[in-house]
């Protein structure tokens, strides 16, 4: 599945980014906690590499809570300030403001030791199409300031937000590369929603969170559809048996793929099913 995804907004959103990071003294960037390595975008770490970043595994509630934990690990291992939550709970800006403090010290100790007063950190949102960004924005500022949708590309501006005691935020619209050199990567995007579905073979996405499941979790799988099938099975009988159990039928009796397909996708991406992470930790 070959994914070339660059709307113009992105490319603009891009050049705001890399005009207004002088302006911010710390990066926070939305992961989406079930992909946390798919759902960072590559392109962002030449732009930002001199400013700390604190990074947000957001959706843990959908995600392998073991899984979270690991690449927690990996990411304080690697110098980032990482924190798992859910963006829809209240008092998130508990977790999230001590990290930009804490991530800001060396830099605000020598900003004093010069004789420049202490201001508000300035902190700049980053994350690419629908890994809750917004929402962890709308939490954090108390206050419905960034348009929200379970749509890819809703943000298409920047904008300060105060948030907490110490913190200004500047939200940037989400921001994807150009192409994934993995397929998987791109598989896994559109599974979790961060690719809209017009521009993708939903046909392709539903058949790699199937086999996931499948490897990964078979019996939770057989139980949630009530169905018998394994990893072994063609995938056209894991459709089959998945269209019987549920009842959906075209005409002929035939059963409706394409319902099913949606069914599936919807099932995994809304956390139905259970709670997964499609990104191995790599313990290298």
């Amino acid at each position: 599945m070959s994914i070339n995804w660059f709307p113009g907004h992105m490319a603009k959103a891009r050049r705001e980014v890399e005009e207004n990071l002088k302006k911010v003294d710390v990066v926070i960037e939305i992961l989406d906690a079930r992909i946390p390595d798919s759902s960072h975008n590559p392109m962002m770490d030449e732009i930002t590499k001199h400013k700390p970043r604190v990074v947000v595994l957001n959706k843990v509630d959908m995600a392998d809570p073991k899984a979270t934990d690991r690449w927690l690990s990996k990411f304080r291992s690697k110098g980032k300030y990482p924190v798992a939550l859910d963006g829809r709970h209240n008092q998130i800006i508990k977790k999230i403001e001590p990290l930009a403090v804490k991530a800001t010290a060396d830099d605000f100790n020598r900003m004093e030791e010069k004789g420049i007063r202490r201001r508000a950190i300035r902190a700049m949102i980053i994350g690419i199409p629908n890994v809750g960004k917004s929402t962890v924005i709308n939490n954090i500022a108390k206050k419905k300031g960034a348009k929200t949708g379970n749509t890819p590309g809703v943000t298409k501006q920047q904008q300060w937000i105060k948030a907490g005691q110490q913190m200004e935020l500047l939200d940037t619209p989400g921001i994807l590369w150009p192409k994934f050199e993995d397929e998987a990567t791109g598989k896994k995007l559109a599974l979790t929603g961060a690719i809209k579905d017009t521009v993708v073979p939903l046909d392709e996405v539903a058949i790699f969170g199937m086999q996931y499941l499948l490897e990964w979790d078979p019996e939770r799988f057989n139980a949630f559809y009530n169905i018998s099938v394994s990893q072994d099975d063609d995938i056209v009988t894991v459709f089959d048996a998945i269209g019987k159990s549920r009842g959906m039928k075209a005409s002929g009796n035939e059963i409706n793929y394409e319902a099913v397909t949606n069914r599936v996708i919807h099932d995994i991406r809304n956390g139905k099913i259970g709670r997964y992470t499609f990104d191995k930790v790599d313990t290298q």
